[in-house]
């Protein structure tokens, strides 16, 4: 069977121009399948996996429809619509949006909160042919009476999965009413978790439905490994993996994931006081710090960069080589988007992923393994390998207790061993045996003591 090329798609001249200065000759299966559909005007269910070229699927047909049928938006009026979960896949399609439309007289924006509103209200009062959008912004908007969607003849659901996931049913469905019953409608989710099927019943019409990958699979040119280390290790353990053969080359980039953004922060500060130069995305940052750590982080700036589950998705940086699971996310899907940062469009990756003694990366673990389908090789040439905790992550063979040593403490007691529920006594003095911030942080098992011990 003969392989597609873009020329042979039935896309305007201005729009192959772009394709061939990205020197894009070959369409992903997404794209090859997607295209040829969106040009005929039907609606669309795709599922496929991170890193597949999604963005491209529905950009390319919707910027030659909006190019062949010569129409201007109106006032307030906007042409075509596309929700997003995040402000950073917000801007990751916007920018795919001008980059293969460059040639064209288009009118593009995109919308989201956390940001003032001006800049956005003063570009939707002329009319968008394109909008990239949140949907709490957007939905601001239209009850100030900023932006009109009477007029949108294609709504696209980008990253479904994860809109549902982050509760936003109401706020698509609001959006959604306020859009003609005759449009195109595009869903596209890395995931068919529970809900979108029943959410493309009520917005798809007759729609083609395409599955690149079973769900859950993780692209193949990701080497995926895990470390079994004790927690208080963990530090110490990224530390050597970042300055061994596994992070190398110089023009490669790392995305290093972690649970909370006190982590993120954490992380960060040590690394960069060892040498390595690091940045932090997460929920606290302004979105003008994000978009900056972004930008050096693309431009190898800061080769590593530390970020919450908020950059899961939506993130699109050639080069990221190693992809390191700090924290094991809580969502099992969300393992497959933290990792397929890392070879985008055909190129290799590589994955590691820590997991200690506590009892949640026990059940977060199998729950990885049980949805990729995949038993995930095991790395043991560190000096942090530990064969008890190893065996409780695959044959559930409980830890040996270590006189002395203090377990941790979040997530580690039983039911049955934790404290009764009410307020407890407070020490009367900080300088007491339990009082103070250093018995606190004892207590707590703050994960970072030790950070960087015994380096300049």
């Amino acid at each position: 069977m003969s392989k597609t090329h873009f020329k042979d798609l039935p896309l305007i001249e201005p729009i192959q121009r772009a394709l061939e200065e990205q020197e894009y000759t070959e369409p992903s299966p997404i794209q090859a399948l997607a295209i040829p559909l969106l040009l005929e005007g039907r609606d669309l269910l795709a599922c496929a996996q991170t890193g597949t070229g999604k963005t491209a699927a529905f950009a390319l047909p919707m910027l030659n429809r909006i190019a062949t049928q010569g129409r201007k938006p109106f006032r307030r009026g906007v042409r075509n619509l596309i929700l997003v979960p995040t402000r950073e896949l917000a801007v990751q399609v916007t920018e795919s949006f001008r980059t293969y439309g460059k040639h064209l007289d288009l009118k593009i924006a995109m919308i989201y909160g956390g940001v003032s509103q001006t800049p956005q209200t003063k570009e939707l009062y002329f009319g968008l042919d394109i909008l990239v959008a949140t949907t709490g912004r957007l939905l601001d908007l239209m009850k100030q009476g900023h932006a009109n969607l009477s007029g949108v003849e294609c709504l696209v659901l980008d990253e479904a999965d994860r809109m549902l996931a982050m509760g936003f049913i109401d706020d698509l469905r609001e959006i959604v009413s306020d859009t003609p019953k005759e449009r195109q409608t595009l869903l596209f989710s890395a995931t068919m978790a529970k809900g979108v099927g029943k959410l493309a019943e009520g917005l798809l019409n007759d729609p083609e439905r395409i599955r690149i990958d079973p769900e859950g699979t993780t692209a193949e040119k990701i080497d995926q490994s895990v470390l079994f280390v004790r927690l208080r290790d963990k530090p110490a353990l990224l530390l050597d993996l970042l300055h061994s053969q596994y992070f190398e080359k110089k023009e490669e980039l790392c995305l290093i994931f972690t649970r909370t953004k006190r982590d993120a922060r954490l992380i960060a500060t040590h690394l960069n006081r060892d040498g390595i130069r690091s940045d932090t995305i997460h929920g606290d940052r302004t979105q003008a710090a994000r978009e900056d750590a972004l930008r050096r982080f693309k431009l190898g700036e800061t080769p590593v960069l530390v970020a919450t589950d908020v950059a899961a998705r939506g993130i699109d940086v050639k080069n990221i080589g190693l992809v390191i699971n700090y924290d094991l996310p809580m969502d099992s899907e969300n393992y497959v988007h933290r990792i397929g940062r890392t070879a985008r469009a055909g190129e290799s990756g590589r994955s590691l992923s820590f997991c200690s003694e506590i009892e949640q990366d026990v059940s977060r673990f199998k729950g990885i393994e049980r949805l990729i389908k995949q038993t995930i090789p095991t790395i043991r040439e560190h000096d942090f390998h530990d064969e008890a905790i190893e065996a409780l992550h695959r044959e559930g063979i409980a830890l040996p207790e270590v006189p002395g040593e203090r377990r941790p403490a979040r997530g580690v007691r039983s039911a049955a061993k934790r404290a009764p529920k009410g307020r407890e006594e407070k020490p009367k003095s900080k300088k007491g045996a339990e009082g103070g911030r250093a018995a606190k942080q004892k207590r707590a098992g703050r994960p970072f003591r030790g950070f960087g011990r015994g380096r300049p």
